[in-house]
């Protein structure tokens, strides 16, 4: 049975018609009719604008929506929820928090349970972040720091690339060697992987990029990978 998981430059939710496209995309991997899609909103504290605008967007497209909050405690049995679904989308917001609250709850174990079953993982920003080895993240206010992840897809990640001061920080520690090679995702590029091998990038915008970056005789180097419009 393939896995799959998109890992998402940015996770705001856009409802411009390019950015609902890549959503579209992702809806399309399970391969079945109105698609049931499970939003995981840990790392944004589960803030209500976020799930608002996830309920919109997904079920505009046709999704069979629901929700999965640790803080508001609306069911108890989470394992048989991820279980049911086609979808599990991770959104974004604090991913040293989210790591910390996954693993009190014992969420990490039961998403890799439904990954292994063949359910769909997707995510953008906390959501993209988390499931590499480490990557850049500003969960710790006023700085871009190094962050040990999951570790379910090798190497590091940094999204948001083309926000102010992330491509520098990453650029930064994958020389200093606090982070490992890895790839580097704009705004609204998802990165595509089965098996957990890379597969493509996908973006819904023309101008949108995304990298391998690695460090070579003493410098960073970004090297860009081919991008598919959707």
């Amino acid at each position: 049975m393939e896995r799959h998981l998109f890992t998402i430059g940015d996770n705001g939710f856009y409802q411009d018609r390019k950015t609902t496209e890549l959503y579209a995309e992702i809806l399309r991997t399970p391969g079945v009719t109105n698609p049931r899609v499970c939003l995981i909103p840990t790392a944004s504290g589960d803030a209500q604008f976020i799930i608002d605008a996830y309920l919109d967007v997904f079920g505009r497209l046709g999704a069979r929506t629901s929700v999965l909050s640790l803080f508001r405690g609306e069911r108890e049995d989470l394992e048989g929820m991820l279980s049911e679904q086609d979808i599990i989308y991770v959104s974004g917001g604090n991913t040293r928090n989210m790591l910390v609250l996954w693993k009190e709850w014992g969420l990490d174990r039961m998403l890799r349970a439904a990954y292994e079953r063949g359910v769909v993982l997707a995510g953008g920003s906390a959501g993209s972040l988390c499931w590499y080895e480490s990557g850049v993240t500003d969960s710790i206010p006023g700085r871009l720091s190094a962050l040990k992840c999951l570790g379910w897809l090798t190497g590091s990640h940094c999204p948001h690339y083309d926000e102010p001061g992330r491509r520098q920080a990453y650029l930064e520690q994958v020389l200093k060697g606090e982070l490992p090679r890895g790839l580097a995702a704009e705004n609204g590029v998802a990165l595509h992987f089965v098996n957990e091998q890379f597969k493509e990038a996908l973006s819904a915008h023309p101008s949108k990029r995304a990298f391998i970056v690695n460090a070579a005789h003493g410098e960073a180097k970004e090297s860009e990978l081919p991008v598919r419009f959707v």
